[in-house]
């Protein structure tokens, strides 16, 4: 049923009478908002044993009295709704409560092991994103088995939930964000063989992982295993049993080795995404990447990295994403990378690379949507190869040492004559929900200078368009086409030694929000074109030869 709302549950009660032998009642995606529609069920209590109201409006308490009244019920979900206020004690007569789904919602209070005596069918529990305290014994043990545990934004800490140790059959685990503030305990560990997907982020976790020799005994299905364990204190060398995982999330700890997740006889090929973001790990990478060639997406962004990038890592030829962001990885870009041509994004920026811009990323990544190499110390021409890039989006060039002219062929970046959203910063919380099997495997992070400052932009190829040629060593007149690119929203050519007339065709670009072309060598009057830019907020021409004023239009009133 679709599109009700409160005013569809005023019914006959010829209506009422004929349900009453009704099973399974799915509401779900609706319009429903006052809670008395809670009372209405009632009718049917005898028999119902699904109720699902899922994803409508409902605000104000659970009824005091609905676990008693509603006591055959073995499927409730009121999930992503605007409910309020304590989960009633009398949820406990649901003696035959399967799957209990209470996830998004404003509920409240506190939950003990009374609440949960009866409750010895559960299988299924998810209370994610509600303001609920667990206060259990240390020694209690749950009367249930569960298949799938939701807490995520719960407060289960500080210390470990203990009473986890007794659930043998969880196969889904979320207490993401639960006030954690302590070691993992090594059975936890050695229970992961039956979990096919983990979140346990965003806590303080503490200490190191086993490396245990066991494998995991997932079945394969359409949801892939992911072990998310993110923004903790994990420290240590990351154990080859992980490599088990397809999707795996260790960014923002305290890893500081890779070798024995890389390069034992026991790493699996089955990994698609590997996020080592923001941890310590140092030194040179290893060259055994062939073990991973299944990966799509590669994040080892902000550690401390060093030495040449390794040769092997052309053999990750299913890449989409690589980020090797901040480190200090030296030489040039090894020629093995060409193989990896599925690349959407290229991220070696902040790094200490040198040599030329490669020809070959423009002739075998021609499905490349942002290239970041900034803040480098690549040299020579800015390649007219880079025109091959049609579905460019990003193009990050700044801070190195290049030198010639913008090749007319700019025009060529199909992707950006095109106009589209505008930017907004996101920031990353991963979540997985227990019945989305299709969630994002990978998020992909860029930073860019944006508007005088550095920011990071989350799935950037999504909202943004931006050519970045700042500091450098560019000269000649700046081509007309780059006028043609109406999709852009931020276009710096600052600090290089570009001369002639500013082009009046980038008054065209009615999208830009950013244009800085300070600190070089323009001359002439500024373009009377100016104006048309509606979505202008930073305008940079300083220190130029430049003469007359910007013509004062819709826009540039507020300059």
């Amino acid at each position: 049923m679709r599109g009700l709302t409160d005013k569809s549950f005023v019914v006959p009660s010829a209506y009422t009478k004929s349900s009453l032998f009704l099973v399974t009642l799915d509401l779900s995606n609706n319009l429903l908002n006052s809670p008395v529609v809670f009372h209405w069920f009632y009718n049917f209590s005898a028999n119902l044993q699904r109720l699902s109201l899922t994803n409508n409006l409902l605000e104000g308490p659970i009824p005091n009295g609905f676990g008693k009244v509603m006591n055959s019920l073995n499927f409730l979900e009121l999930g992503y709704n605007k409910l309020r206020g304590e989960i009633p004690a009398s949820l406990r007569f649901l003696y035959q409560l399967q799957y209990l789904f209470l996830e998004e919602n404003y509920l409240e209070g506190d939950i003990n092991e009374l609440r949960l005596t009866n409750l010895s069918q559960l299988k299924y529990l998810d209370l994610s994103d509600n303001s609920l305290s667990l206060n259990f014994a240390t020694t209690w043990t749950p009367p249930f088995q569960l298949v799938s545990l939701g807490l995520a934004s719960c407060k289960l800490g500080p210390s470990f939930p203990t009473w986890l140790q007794t659930e043998s059959k969880l196969w889904f685990l979320d207490i993401s964000d639960a006030g954690i503030d302590d070691f993992v305990p090594d059975w936890f560990w050695k229970k992961l063989k039956f979990i096919n997907r983990m979140n346990m982020s965003y806590n303080s976790l503490k200490g190191s992982i086993p490396n245990l020799t066991m494998k995991f005994l997932w079945d394969e299905g359409p949801i892939p295993t992911a072990m998310i364990l993110n923004s903790n204190k994990l420290e240590g060398v990351i154990p080859t049993f992980l490599s088990q995982a397809q999707a795996l999330d260790l960014l923002g700890n305290k890893f500081s080795d890779l070798n024995t997740l890389l390069c034992r006889d026991r790493v699996t090929k089955g990994m698609i995404t590997l996020d080592l973001s923001n941890n310590q790990i140092t030194g040179q990478l290893p060259e055994c990447w062939e073990h991973l060639s299944s990966l799509v997406f590669l994040d080892l962004r902000n550690n401390k990295l060093s030495r040449k990038i390794p040769q092997s890592m052309g053999t990750l030829v299913n890449l989409e994403a690589l980020v090797l962001r901040n480190n200090e990885f030296i030489g040039e870009l090894p020629l093995t990378l060409k193989k990896c041509s599925k690349l959407a994004l290229l991220d070696v920026s902040k790094n200490l690379l040198s040599g030329p811009v490669p020809f070959w990323i423009a002739e075998n990544m021609q499905q490349l949507k942002i290239l970041s190499l900034r803040v480098n110390h690549f040299f020579g021409s800015v390649l007219v190869h880079l025109c091959y890039l049609s579905q460019i989006q990003v193009l990050d060039l700044s801070k190195n040492n290049l030198s010639g002219e913008i090749p007319t062929c700019f025009r060529n970046f199909t992707t950006l004559l095109e106009r589209r959203a505008i930017p907004r910063e996101i920031e990353r919380k991963r979540k997985f929900s227990t019945q989305d099997a299709d969630s994002q495997i990978y998020d992909s992070y860029l930073l860019l200078a944006w508007k005088t400052q550095d920011h990071e932009f989350w799935n950037p190829e999504n909202l943004l368009k931006s050519i970045d040629l700042s500091s450098n060593s560019l000269t000649g007149e700046v081509p007309k086409e780059i006028g043609y690119l109406l999709g852009l929203l931020s276009l710096n050519l600052s600090r290089n030694n570009f001369y002639g007339k500013i082009p009046s065709e980038i008054g065209n670009l009615s999208s830009l929000e950013f244009l800085d072309l300070s600190r070089n060598n323009f001359s002439g009057n500024i373009p009377s074109t100016f104006p048309n830019i509606d979505s202008l907020g930073v305008l940079d021409l300083s220190n130029n030869n430049l003469s007359g004023r910007i013509s004062w239009g819709r826009h540039f009133e507020t300059f």
